[in-house]
């Protein structure tokens, strides 16, 4: 088991940035896939980005060359860089883990952008 925290979350405007991260309870060296989701009201979950162990990134198209997920094992986080924000980008952003066929999610943190 581990739990994650996100954090990082806020109000932006359109074009701006944020950072957010994700802190694991225990090392995440055995998670070979970790990465993001978002929810936006009203509609279901959707793939933001994900990053394995090897380094091995993969994106949701709509976030290509503007998001970039990175992990760091030696400090057991996981970090999403928003650059170029839209208001469609709006949305509840969760990280997880996942190690074999277990899935973590941490709680999530909002993310709004105003036009």
């Amino acid at each position: 088991q581990v739990q994650l925290q996100e954090s990082g979350g806020d109000l932006v405007q359109t074009g701006g940035s944020l950072r957010l991260s994700c802190a694991a309870s225990r090392s995440i060296n055995n998670f070979a896939n970790m990465g993001w989701y978002r929810q936006a009201p009203g509609k279901q979950r959707e793939f933001v980005a994900s990053i394995l162990n090897s380094g091995t990134t993969n994106y949701a198209e709509f976030v290509k060359g503007r998001f970039t997920v990175s992990r760091d094992n030696a400090k057991n986080t996981v970090s999403l860089q928003m650059n170029s924000l839209k208001p469609e980008d709006t949305a509840a952003y969760s990280c997880y883990a996942q190690q074999r066929w277990d899935r973590y999610w941490g709680q999530g943190t909002q993310v709004t952008v105003s036009s």
